[in-house]
């Protein structure tokens, strides 16, 4: 079934191709049809014999047929190979680069880039051709200094975080022995500090080729344990209620980066929750739910909550709300084979779902 899918797709493709031939043509197809019609009507004021054109007319039309249909083919065979090399841009500069380096340039018809391309059949095919090398070769040195200044930018930060974690630490040390109210709010604020810190490292490796998945079978509970534990001291200092209920199941994930997901739905849920609690439980078949009883989100804003930057009505009155922390929740969640969604009533609270069924996903 598919063979003949593709088979009626190449036919299409073809046929397509055919029409644009002769729309390309159709100036000669009108100007040799004009030269007919001026020869016939030259015979016929001579009173001369009509076939004495039509004939000639007619093993001209057969020769320019026989010309046109040899070029068509040999044209669409061109179209094919710049074609396929349209679905692989790294085989363009990777020949450009080869090319650059042996001193090459299409500067002549008949040329070709290490028969990548077709073979020019003029001038100006052969102009097209060093032009689509001169832009192939600026993408790839575009590329390469983009590359380079991304991974600066990484070890910077890296760099960066390290160094800014010792004065927290210090911080945190320093107030250790402290047992009042402001030594806890001070403890929270450095807790958020340092979330800030882990939110712009995972907003930078997102898309980095070096990302550090390592997926295994773990504990869902002890990956929650964790989570809880770290934002214990805010449940206690606000007295809010924590709900949850060991979930008893092993999943395929990377550890750490599922529990950053779990830090900051916990964040989020504790930012806008002034009375109640958190309820963390699992759905069948296998869904992990975050319940808040907190302000909600507003209908118009909960379709939009997990894109980047977006803080909506709720973000806009916090006045310190990034948009970040839900679209990293949602990116990261992507990246290990889940999906994540949510419900909210406003004035009642909002549920995340993290669906932890994953596709192709093994461990390694």
């Amino acid at each position: 079934m598919d063979n003949g899918h593709q088979k009626l797709r190449r036919i299409a493709q073809a046929g397509r191709f055919y029409l644009r031939y002769l729309r390309y043509h159709c100036r000669s197809m009108i100007l040799y049809a004009v030269f007919c019609a001026i020869f016939a009507a030259v015979f016929a004021l001579y009173h001369l014999p009509l076939g004495a054109v039509l004939y000639p007319a007619l093993l001209c039309g057969a020769l320019g047929l026989a010309v046109f249909w040899c070029d068509s083919r040999r044209v669409y065979r061109r179209h094919q190979q710049v074609q396929r090399l349209r679905s692989s841009l790294e085989t363009i500069t990777e020949a450009v680069r080869a090319q650059e380096a042996s001193g090459w340039r299409p500067d002549r018809p008949g040329d070709g880039v290490t028969g990548l391309f077709p073979a020019a059949g003029s001038q100006t095919e052969a102009d097209y051709q060093e032009l689509l090398c001169l832009l192939a070769g600026e993408l790839d040195r575009q590329t390469a200094l983009l590359n380079q200044r991304y991974d600066d930018m990484i070890d910077y930060y890296t760099v960066w975080v390290h160094q800014i974690k010792t004065p927290i630490a210090s911080i945190r040390l320093n107030m250790q022995n402290e047992d009042s109210d402001f030594a806890r709010l001070v403890g929270e604020e450095l807790q958020r500090i340092e979330q800030y810190v882990e939110m712009v490292m995972a907003f930078l490796r997102l898309d980095s080729a070096s990302t550090d998945y390592v997926f295994r079978s773990c504990d869902l509970d002890a990956v929650i344990r964790q989570a809880v534990r770290k934002f214990a001291p805010q449940f206690i200092r606000r007295n809010l209620r924590l709900c949850y209920e060991p979930a008893g199941i092993s999943v395929v994930t990377d550890e750490k980066w599922l529990c950053f997901v779990m830090e900051q739905l916990l964040s989020n849920s504790l930012k806008y929750t002034r009375t109640g609690g958190i309820e963390i439980f699992l759905e069948k078949p296998k869904t992990l739910c975050v319940r808040d009883t907190g302000i909600g989100i507003a209908p118009e804003d909960l379709p939009r909550i997990f894109e980047k930057g977006y803080t909506g009505y709720n973000g806009r009155a916090d006045k310190k709300a990034s948009g970040l922390g839900l679209y990293l929740c949602r990116r990261i969640c992507e990246n290990l084979g889940y999906s994540i969604s949510a419900k909210s009533e406003p004035g009642k609270g909002t549920t995340v779902f993290i669906d932890l069924e994953q596709k192709d996903i093994r461990p390694e």
